[in-house]
């Protein structure tokens, strides 16, 4: 059944089964089957809010320095670009969903289904690229709060540890231990409001400064059309296509949500996608035309010091402390996915199944001894969330910088779960000799003859069935067509990693 043929009315009204309006009433794609977990609560702006702060991170103020390398005119195409990829992404993580329970959907659910014998590797690469992350995020707040403290005050005689980056450290991760240990991910919709609130700060010192011209002085030459050659550009590539990276939350994000209706979980993902590329523009533009081709790594840097700038430095410190807990909760979801993975036999792959009305369950419900249905019991839920807490802890305290290991990380972490599994899952989930996708069509059928006959469309829903087939077929081909560019985005930065750090 096409998307555009479900209405507003029809979205409200979902078939359950046994229901006696379950022949009639078209049913939403996505609330199939039985409901699993904790589901149906978050709102659309809680899902958009949460997922706007996975995507927007300290990294928007590097974009300044990717535009002057590649020019006005191809770095903001590639901003787009990027967020146009990442974003079919994410809406084939929507699509992928159908073929699940309602409120079961993971990379290892689809994992199971697909590539079960691979599913340890997708969860595996998944978990140390969102704790990689989240190290990453507390050495940040190691590095900027000394600078924060001597931005107010010049005076620190006998509080010296307030220029300790281990304090600092310590002191932060105390708020983002409670974060860490909450289940749901609209809970954290509050802090991701603060972020955001950072995150407007930041937009709004870039944009002001601009404005003001306070730094024509320091400016350097600017590139509009030109670019700066092939070997500056790809080492900013990265920056960009990764600036985007939030699919490891999308299904949470679909699970928790009220109302998931295609037009919605669409809806989410064109606001979340639109929003984050609009301030990574916005950001670019200003901050380059700021400082020309001087600009560095990290543009609030570049300010003179003042009280504007401190609150900067201080809006990046809270941003990143609230995003912690965002690559806790995939981080937890995915080790918990790696230790009870066992090896699956092919004729077992081969019967498993979506749950629909009167079938049997694609996957267990295996929601263990948890009562909130994410299927980790209480104690294996606070094993594994500590164990990444004091080890992400352990790692910010002794190390000062990440940033060769992060480089290979997101390179293969963050092109897998962006763009090769999203792909990948969707080709052979929804090849037309797949046993789950006849089902999903049948049940798809079915509702739509029924809705069909009540609503006497005639000869419209014959031509809905070809345009419907169509643009599955187009849909298969596109799927493929990215998880071939995110193996294509994967070589090219790794070799352009190796190139770079050969070379420094």
């Amino acid at each position: 059944m096409p998307y555009s043929a479900i209405s507003a009315d029809a979205e409200r009204h979902v078939a359950r089964p046994g229901s006696a309006n379950s022949s009639r009433a078209r049913r939403r794609p996505g609330s199939r089957g039985k409901d699993v977990g904790v589901i149906g609560q978050a709102s659309w702006i809680s899902s958009v809010i949460n997922l706007v702060n996975t995507i927007v991170g300290a990294g928007v103020l590097a974009m300044p320095l990717a535009m002057s390398r590649m020019g006005i005119l191809i770095g903001t195409i590639i901003i787009i670009w990027s967020g146009l990829t990442a974003g079919f992404g994410l809406y084939l993580q929507t699509r992928c969903a159908r073929y699940l329970d309602r409120g079961s959907a993971s990379f290892f659910a689809l994992s199971q289904i697909t590539y079960p014998n691979a599913a340890v590797i997708f969860d595996a690469a998944i978990s140390i690229k969102c704790f990689g992350v989240g190290v990453s995020y507390l050495i940040i707040i190691g590095d900027l709060m000394p600078g924060v403290v001597q931005g107010f005050t010049s005076d620190v005689h006998g509080l010296q540890f307030l220029l300790d980056r281990h304090f600092w450290v310590t002191g932060f991760m105390l708020i983002v231990i409670p974060l860490s240990f909450l289940r749901r991910l609209d809970s954290l919709k509050y802090t991701s409001v603060i972020a955001l609130i950072s995150i407007g700060y930041l937009v709004i010192l870039v944009v002001a400064h601009f404005a003001k011209g306070d730094t024509m002085q320091e400016r350097g030459p600017i590139r509009v059309v030109q670019w700066a050659g092939i070997v500056p550009t790809l080492s900013s590539f990265p920056v960009i296509v990764f600036a985007y990276t939030c699919h490891q939350n999308m299904f949470s994000i679909l699970n928790e949500i009220s109302n998931n209706s295609p037009f919605r979980t669409t809806s989410v993902v064109t606001s979340s996608i639109g929003s984050a590329a609009t301030i990574y523009v916005l950001v670019a533009i200003t901050g380059y035309l700021s400082f020309g081709n001087n600009v560095a790594g990290n543009i609030v840097g570049m300010y003179a010091p003042s009280v504007a700038s401190t609150i900067g430095k201080a809006a990046i410190v809270v941003l990143v402390m609230f995003s912690y807990p965002l690559q806790v909760h995939p981080c937890r979801a995915s080790v918990d996915a790696v230790l009870k993975w066992r090896p699956t036999r092919r004729s077992e792959s081969r019967n498993s199944s979506p749950s629909r009305a009167g079938s049997s369950p694609l996957l267990p419900s295996a929601k263990g001894n948890s009562p909130n249905g994410d299927g980790i019991g209480e104690v294996r839920f606070a094993a594994i969330t500590t164990g990444i807490i004091v080890l992400s802890y352990i790692v910010a305290m002794t190390v000062s910088s990440l940033e060769k290991v992060l480089a290979y990380v997101g390179s293969t972490g963050s092109t897998s779960i962006s763009f090769i599994l999203p792909g990948l899952f969707y080709y052979k989930i929804s090849s037309p000799d797949s046993q789950h996708h006849q089902r999903l069509m049948k049940a798809d059928d079915e509702g739509e003859d029924a809705s069909d006959h009540e609503e006497d469309e005639g000869l419209l829903g014959g031509r809905g069935s070809k345009s419907s087939s169509w643009r599955r077929t187009l849909l298969r081909r596109l799927s493929l067509a990215l998880a071939i560019y995110g193996f294509v985005v994967m070589v090219t930065c790794l070799i352009s990693n190796t190139f770079f750090i050969v070379a420094h």
